[in-house]
């Protein structure tokens, strides 16, 4: 069957500092892989993350461990077997709480199947007093079923091996067939689960053969996705930069329309007040008209000569006043009709920029 991913997510990982047992060491520049694998031959969780061929973490997840969020994005756990404290940053709190659900989840699994495993050994113990009862044996014929703590001790030289293995033959042979054909089950029962282990093995060494091109794999496309992603950011820079030039045109086209807006009613008053140039030389004339009636009537009234000359000089003075009045409204008209003209050409010139 062999380990296989059950849930695979993205994080920065640290690692508690050793010496001080207080700050946080990252142990990458950028995220890493961090998965759970379950192994089906032995019946065991474990959290691994791997950078290249360095790995990172290799936690075996028990029932006593507890994952804790610290923080919104980020998460720890204590590892006594690694003598560590692991922690995860992530990318959003979504992450960190499916990590977190997820570490309860295997933690529930691990607790129970470390139940199941308890149950199968006090099953075969209490097989193995039935035996016991049954066939005497010796330490040493104890030691071909193989128990833990023979199997961490030294090995015994070769003639004591061969001495054992005498006199649990004739150990057998004086309890008859029964006890043998036990015996042959037992072995045959021990060879079936050496193959079993074999292959499981193998299995194993194939998966993580797989698992580390699929990780380079995976890096790979990271990389690329991480190149894309600044190539994007870099296309949505240049988005926002012409997008607020595109801001600043309309507020400027907006501006240009109210001032237009202010010179045509300019202009407009300007056109009001130049309709009043007929009413001011019809005035003109009729002064001059009268002017020259007092001119004529002037000879006729020598008496009041000196009064009319008077009149005459003053009407004369408000006449020049009047039409220097009127010229200078009308260089002042044609100064606002020639700077209207020039900025109906500006904003026409803007208008076709854009």
């Amino acid at each position: 069957m062999g380990e296989q991913p059950i849930f695979t997510s993205r994080a920065h990982v640290f690692q508690i500092d050793p010496a001080t047992k207080k700050n946080w060491v990252p142990a990458g520049r950028q995220a890493l892989t961090v998965s759970y694998f379950y192994d089906g031959t032995r019946n065991t969780y474990r959290i691994i993350s791997v950078d290249g061929a360095k790995v990172i973490i290799n936690s075996t997840v028990t029932q006593n461990m507890t994952f804790t969020k610290t923080s919104q994005k980020f998460g720890q756990w204590a590892d006594s077997r690694a003598n560590t404290v692991f922690g995860l940053g992530f990318s959003s709190e979504q992450q960190l709480t499916k990590f977190a659900e997820k570490f309860q989840e295997v933690k529930e699994a691990a607790r129970l199947a470390r139940d199941r495993s308890q149950e199968k050994t006090e099953t075969s113990s209490n097989h193995s007093r039935e035996s016991s009862h049954e066939i005497p044996t010796s330490p040493q014929a104890s030691s071909v079923n193989g128990t833990n703590d023979e199997k961490t001790t030294r090995p015994p030289p070769i003639e004591s091996l061969l001495k054992n293995e005498n006199d649990r033959i004739k150990l057998i042979s004086t309890h008859g067939p029964t006890a043998a054909k036990k015996w042959e089950q037992e072995l045959q029962t021990l060879g079936e689960n050496n193959a079993r282990l074999s292959i499981a093995l193998q299995e194993s060494t194939n998966n993580v053969e797989h698992w580390k091109k699929q990780l380079l794999d995976c890096k790979e496309e990271g990389d690329r996705l991480q190149e894309k992603i600044v190539e994007l950011e870099a296309q949505c820079a240049d988005f926002n930069q012409e997008k607020e030039r595109n801001v600043r045109l309309s507020q400027t086209v907006k501006q240009l329309e109210a001032d237009v807006n202010e010179k045509e009613q300019e202009l407009e008053r300007l056109r009001e007040e130049a309709l009043l140039i007929p009413q001011l030389m019809e005035q003109c004339e009729d002064v001059q008209q009268r002017l020259q009636a007092a001119e004529d009537t002037n000879k006729e009234l020598e008496n009041k000569a000196k009064s009319l000359k008077a009149n005459i000089e003053e009407s004369r003075h408000k006449q020049g006043n009047l039409k220097q009045e009127l010229t200078s409204f009308l260089e002042v008209l044609d100064g606002k009709i020639d700077e209207l003209h020039g900025f109906r050409q500006g904003l026409a010139k803007l208008g076709m920029d854009n």
